[in-house]
């Protein structure tokens, strides 16, 4: 912020003062000094520089012992509003932002600035060319948790590689089959054992090179070599061999036939060989980024993309403070960040159910009464699914018992009794010690509180402590419970062997390396299947995590979008969003 415009806020908020807008206030300069924490000297610098810019009107104290009277002529709502509209007229986007996040405002108008300054996000079209730049700025509540896809696990960042990265061949969930990306074509031998890709020619990495064998190959050693989270899936992979600059053949120690799905996934998105992506992460996709820090993440359509260039010149994905706990909010491309303007007849609302649903682990590296089954089926009964969705609404749209809406829907719902699981606590010797529930800011506080007052009635002691570091697991050691979301991939098998097997997520840090072992034998054998038995193996394993409570499933969630109608070409990518390489705005 300026420094006048600071200056007026400060003592237009000052509650020593009692100024009042529109009505002279007895002032002092000493009182004055202390408010704005400057000299006696400075202050009637400062007094100066407000009357001349209209801020306020000063009339001076006549002799000594008289107060000067100050009149402010400037609501601090309608100054903080020019001065947000300002910034943005000048393209001063971070600015803006840290007006928001860093200026001590009441919370009802941090909350109106943000709206306005989500009027002046979506497209812009800037003509300092004679074609013209078409510009997309979004706004998100977290920033970045990392760009390496060996690495990757929260939805949001894989789908960022999925617009930066492609991988050898993509899935379609329309048809459940493969379709051709990096690779034009593929074959395996009659025993799955050995699979071919042919890669496509003339396709080149932003840093301007052709891709070749050379970089699949570098691709996965790389994933194996780094000991990622992902390299369990690969195991099997005895060695690889460059056919040539655009052949490929890979050597399994048995028979695998779910490999397909483990080049499809955004984990195995092919990579220069010649380039640190820790330091630059290169691709071959629709957007390169231009520039990315803690404020913001700039995409700019590559132009030697070797697809259909995107219609978007450029992105802008900015990410604001955290201004606490509102399940009110939306986002753009995927909601839940700005109030919806319902009303509003430029926007459109788009739903999206998601894959995945919310859920609650037990942390059985923790000693309590927790691990007693009886505990976590009385937990089971308070986290009533039914309840849930019934009572608390909003995006909460089905109850789950799955991670898969399908499952869940096949299931027979009623309400759970506390009565009941009053009881289960009697029998397992609760005490009424305290139990440390951690959630994730903006998504979890309400239903958090719901918990706790459920809880609170059978004489359950439920603590909340805000996750302010989601969502890394092993930040929250000392929770006993931990609520969470899993959003699945459009490949839900994928998904699911890869939330079983992922060792960087929420359930690998908080199951017991004895229960993982069960769940690792359970699944040994799972790429071997057909579809079919596949999906009754992950039916299976999900099922033990049901039956003894190690997790807990809440209800499926809907996702919304508040879009411009001058968007077209709206199409999803991975776990609902937005597929930015497709948009495009008309011009009005």
């Amino acid at each position: 912020m300026d420094t006048i415009t600071t200056h007026y806020v400060r003592l237009a908020t000052a509650k020593e003062l009692f100024l009042t807008l529109d009505e002279p206030v007895p002032v002092t300069i000493d009182s004055l000094s202390d408010a704005l924490c400057c000299t006696p000297r400075n202050v009637k610098f400062i007094l100066r520089k407000l009357e001349e810019q209209g801020f306020i009107h000063w009339q001076p104290g006549r002799g000594r012992g008289h107060h000067s009277q100050m009149t402010l002529l400037r609501s601090v709502n309608e100054t903080l509003e020019n001065y947000l509209r300002e910034l943005i007229g000048r393209g001063k986007i971070k600015e803006a932002i840290e007006l928001i996040g860093t200026i001590d405002i009441h919370k009802t108008l941090q909350e109106q600035l943000l709206r306005s300054l989500n009027k002046h996000m979506g497209f812009h079209s800037h003509a300092e060319t004679a074609s013209g730049q078409d510009v997309l700025r979004l706004m998100r509540s977290r920033r970045l948790t990392g760009m390496d896809p060996a690495y990757v696990y929260t939805a949001f960042e894989t789908y960022l590689l999925g617009q930066v990265c492609s991988t050898l061949i993509t899935y379609d969930v329309k048809t459940e089959t493969f379709l051709p990306e990096l690779a034009h074509m593929w074959e395996s031998s009659e025993d799955h054992k050995m699979w071919t890709f042919y890669l496509r020619k003339g396709v080149r990495f932003h840093h301007g090179r052709a891709m070749t064998s050379r970089d699949v190959k570098a691709t996965l050693q790389r994933i194996q070599d780094l000991d990622s989270p992902m390299s369990r899936h690969y195991r099997d992979v005895e060695r690889v061999e460059a056919d040539g600059d655009y052949c490929i053949h890979f050597y399994l120690s048995r028979p695998n036939l779910f490999f397909l799905h483990l080049f499809s996934c955004i984990p195995m998105t092919i990579l220069p060989y010649d380039i640190d992506i820790s330091q630059k992460l290169i691709g071959t996709g629709p957007f390169q980024i231009s520039e990315m820090n803690e404020d913001v993440l700039v995409l700019r359509a590559f132009d030697g993309y070797y697809g259909i260039r995107p219609h978007l010149d450029q992105v802008d994905i900015w990410f604001v403070p955290e201004l606490g706990p509102n399940e009110h909010y939306y986002e753009l491309p995927r909601t839940d960040r700005l109030k919806l303007d319902t009303d509003s007849k430029e926007t459109t609302l788009v739903n999206y159910p998601a894959l995945g649903c919310r859920y609650i682990l037990f942390n059985f590296h923790k000693a309590g009464i927790h691990h007693q089954l009886k505990f976590r089926q009385a937990l089971r009964l308070v986290y009533d699914p039914v309840r849930l969705v019934k009572e608390l609404g909003g995006n909460r749209i089905t109850p789950a018992n799955s991670f898969l809406p399908w499952k869940s829907a096949a299931a027979t719902w009623h309400e759970a009794s506390l009565a009941d699981a009053k009881k289960l606590l009697m029998q397992c010797g609760y005490q009424g010690e305290p139990i440390i529930l951690s959630y994730p800011m903006n998504k979890g506080l309400k239903e958090a509180r719901w918990l706790q007052q459920r809880g609170k009635e059978i004489g359950l002691n439920i603590e909340l402590h805000l996750s302010a570091h989601y969502p890394h697991p092993d930040k929250y050691k000392d929770a006993t419970l931990m609520m969470a979301e899993e959003i699945l991939e459009d490949d839900w098998q994928f998904g699911m062997i890869n939330y079983f097997k992922n060792k960087s997520n929420h359930l690998h840090a908080y199951l017991t390396p004895a229960v993982q072992f069960i769940l690792d034998q359970k699944l040994d054998h799972f790429a071997q299947l057909d579809n079919e038995k596949r999906s009754v193996l992950l039916d299976e394993a999900e099922g033990l995590l049901r039956d003894n409570c190690w997790i807990l499933h809440g209800c499926h969630m809907n996702k919304k979008a508040q879009l411009d109608q001058s968007i077209f070409g709206m199409q999803t990518a991975e776990f609902g969003f937005m597929d930015i390489s497709k948009l495009w705005i008309k011009n009005q």
